[in-house]
């Protein structure tokens, strides 16, 4: 097939740290060229310089593979910068808690650009570098005054990174039909106006939302997210293996195992050629 015919994407695969399960089962889809984008989670339980290094290892030894940062400003995780506040028991708010904080400007974008340059600052301690792009845990960086700091911060620490926006191309009557990808695409539009205005480059494109708790097939999901996605579009995923870390910090748990199931498999790159896709 004509390579200039295709359209790359980016198919990341958020929370890298959060859990041993998640890291294998990223590792081996990155290996497989399954994946090209890892998000870390620099606060999660599961980094270290071990898990850096084997994660090193496996994009080195695959086709391009981008190593970002998973800026985390939600619970249960806990901040790394001194004075961050509000905080709930020590920890960062649940999302829905710093959501509504953000939309009654009760925030404070400078204690958020501190967090998130002590997270850029742990990110480069580990892996030498800045990321190559910058997102964020449960969409937290597009949120009313978080993302403020969060795009004051990038710029500072990492002027040549892209970040991550979550708008849609689709059709006003698809998007209806998905609530959660329809707030998305309203708390991305300020957001995109924002990185533009700071010179901050940003996907073209996003797909990758869908309420997991109702377990649907994810090759179905992932034919539709694949469905008018733009070159350099971006598609968020969440593969992983279920052990008892994860189990203790996150509901999102069987489900990884069918994307990683999915991905791993011979249907996916079926799809893919199907609808002239590479990830190449």
């Amino acid at each position: 097939m004509n390579e200039a015919a295709l359209r790359r994407i980016w198919l990341c695969a958020d929370d890298y740290g959060l859990a041993d399960g998640v890291n294998r089962a990223i590792r081996d889809l990155i290996a497989r060229g399954r994946l090209n984008a890892t998000s870390v989670m620099v606060v999660g339980s599961a980094i270290g310089r071990a898990e850096v290094a084997a994660l090193q290892e496996t994009a080195a030894a695959s086709p391009r593979c981008a190593i970002g940062l998973h800026v985390t400003l939600t619970a249960p995780f806990r901040p790394l910068s001194m004075y961050f506040r509000p905080l709930d028991g020590g920890l960062f708010l649940p999302f829905p808690k710093l959501l509504r904080a953000g939309l009654l400007r009760r925030l404070d974008p400078g204690l958020i650009e501190d967090e998130v340059s002590a997270q850029l600052g742990a990110f480069r301690e580990l892996f030498g570098r800045a990321p190559d792009f910058v997102d964020g845990h449960q969409h937290a960086q597009l949120f009313p005054q978080a993302r403020d700091g969060f795009l004051r911060a990038v710029k500072a620490a990492a002027p040549e990174a892209w970040v991550r926006q979550g708008g849609r191309r689709t059709p006003l009557g698809k998007r209806l039909g998905a609530p959660k990808a329809l707030v998305l695409d309203m708390l991305s539009a300020q957001f995109r106006k924002r990185a533009a205005v700071a010179g901050i480059p940003f996907n073209p494109a996003f797909a990758g939302a869908y309420d997991f708790s109702k377990q649907p097939d994810f090759g179905v999901l992932m034919a539709e997210f694949l469905d008018g996605l733009p070159h350099d579009g971006l598609v968020m995923c969440h593969p992983g293996f279920v052990d008892e870390t994860l189990r203790n910090l996150d509901p999102f748990t069987n489900q990884r195992e069918a994307e990683h199931a999915y991905l791993a498999s011979d249907l996916f790159p079926t799809l893919l050629a199907a609808n002239k896709v590479t990830l190449s």
